[in-house]
C-alpha cells in the first residue's frame, strides 16, 4: 500500500499524464524520422530519456509553483502544496531525473537530441514557469516547449535537424494554442486566484482568447498538410489533416461567437482528440519520400544540422561500431 502510495504521488509530482504526451510526441518524430529502419534499443532509450526530462521539467515546475498552487482549486491537492512531498525532496529528484534523462540521451542516443532536451527543459522551468506570473505570452513559450519533443524523436532516428522534425514540431506549437486557451477559459477564475497572468485573465471579456484560438485553428489545417505535401506522410494522412482541422476549426468559431464554458471545454476536448488521431495517421500512412530517410544514412532528407555523431549513439561511437 505504502508503494502504491508512494507511485501514485511520484507520478502526481511529474504530470504523468502530461509526461506521457510528451514521450507519445517524440516517438512520433522517431517513427516519421526512421521509416524501414526501426532500432529497437535506440527508441527504447529515447522513451526512457525523454520521459525522465518530461518528467524532470514537470516535478520542477511544480517546486517553484508549489505556493500559487495552493490557492487554487485545481492544483492544491497536488503533492507539493498538500505536503505529501517536501520541497527538498521534490527539488533532488526533479535535478536527479533531469541529470539522468539528458545523460541517457547523450549516452545511448546523440548529442543533438540530449542538447534539445536540455533545452526544453531548460525553458520550461526557468522561462516559461516565471512568465506564466508576468505576462500571457507564457502560452506562446510553453507551445514552444511542446514543440521541442517531436524535433527531439526526429533527431534521435536520423541524428540531423531536417524539415519532417521541423514541420512536426510547428504542428505541436500551433497545436497547443487553441488547446491550452480552451483550457485556461475553463479554469480562468482558478488561474486569477493563483497569480497566473493568463490571457483569460488579463482579458476577461474574451474576445482575444477566442480570437487567437480561431485563428491557430485556422493554421492548423496548412501547417499539418506540409507533411503530405513534401511527401513524408500520405493522402490519407492529408484527408485526416483537414477533417481534424476543420473539427478544431468549427469549435473554435464557435467559441468566438459565443465564450462559455460549454463551447471552450468542447474546444479543449477536441483538441485531445485531435493529436493521437493526427499522429496515428502520420505514422502509419506515411508518403512516398518517408521511405527515403534511412537511421544510419541522415542524407535522405534536408539537412540543416548535423553534428559529428549524426544518428550514432555516444557509446557506439566510443566502441567504434555502428548500428
Amino acid at each position: 500500500m505504502i508503494i502504491i502510495t508512494t507511485l501514485r504521488m511520484l507520478l502526481e509530482l511529474g504530470k504523468a499524464r502530461l509526461s506521457a504526451l510528451v514521450v507519445m510526441t517524440t516517438l512520433a518524430g522517431y517513427f516519421l524520422a526512421s521509416r524501414g529502419s526501426v532500432d529497437l534499443q535506440l527508441l527504447g532509450w529515447t522513451a526512457v530519456g525523454t520521459a525522465l526530462s518530461a518528467w524532470a521539467a514537470n516535478a520542477l515546475n511544480q517546486w517553484r509553483e508549489r505556493q500559487l498552487d495552493a490557492r487554487m482549486k485545481r492544483t492544491m491537492r497536488r503533492p507539493l502544496p498538500a505536503g505529501h512531498i517536501s520541497p527538498p525532496v521534490a527539488l533532488l529528484l526533479g535535478i536527479l531525473a533531469a541529470v539522468w534523462g539528458v545523460m541517457i540521451l547523450a549516452l545511448a542516443v546523440n548529442l543533438l537530441t540530449a542538447a534539445l532536451s536540455a533545452l526544453t527543459i531548460v525553458l520550461y522551468v526557468l522561462v516559461y514557469t516565471p512568465m506564466k506570473v508576468a505576462s500571457p505570452a507564457n502560452t506562446l513559450v510553453g507551445s514552444l516547449c511542446g514543440a521541442i519533443p517531436p524535433l527531439m524523436g526526429w533527431t534521435a532516428a536520423s541524428g540531423n535537424i531536417g524539415f519532417g522534425g521541423l514541420v512536426l514540431g510547428l504542428v505541436l506549437f500551433v497545436w497547443q494554442v487553441p488547446h491550452f486557451l480552451g483550457l485556461a477559459w475553463l479554469y480562468r477564475e482558478d488561474y486569477e486566484l493563483g497569480g497566473f497572468k493568463m490571457l483569460p485573465v488579463v482579458q476577461p471579456e474574451g474576445t482575444s482568447t477566442a480570437a487567437m484560438a480561431l485563428v491557430y485553428s485556422l493554421a492548423l489545417i496548412p501547417v499539418a498538410l506540409l507533411l503530405s505535401i513534401s511527401g513524408l506522410s500520405g493522402a490519407l494522412y492529408g484527408v485526416a489533416a483537414v477533417l481534424l482541422g476543420s473539427v478544431m476549426v468549427w469549435l473554435s468559431l464557435r467559441f468566438y461567437r459565443q465564450r462559455s464554458k460549454p463551447n471552450a471545454r468542447a474546444l479543449f476536448l477536441a483538441s485531445l482528440v485531435y493529436l493521437p488521431v493526427l499522429l496515428l495517421f502520420m505514422v502509419f500512412n506515411p508518403g512516398p519520400s518517408a521511405f527515403r530517410t534511412e537511421v544510419a544514412a541522415g542524407d535522405s532528407v534536408p539537412l540543416l544540422i548535423e553534428p559529428a555523431n549524426a544518428g550514432e549513439p555516444a557509446a557506439q561511437l566510443q566502441s567504434g561500431s555502428r548500428r
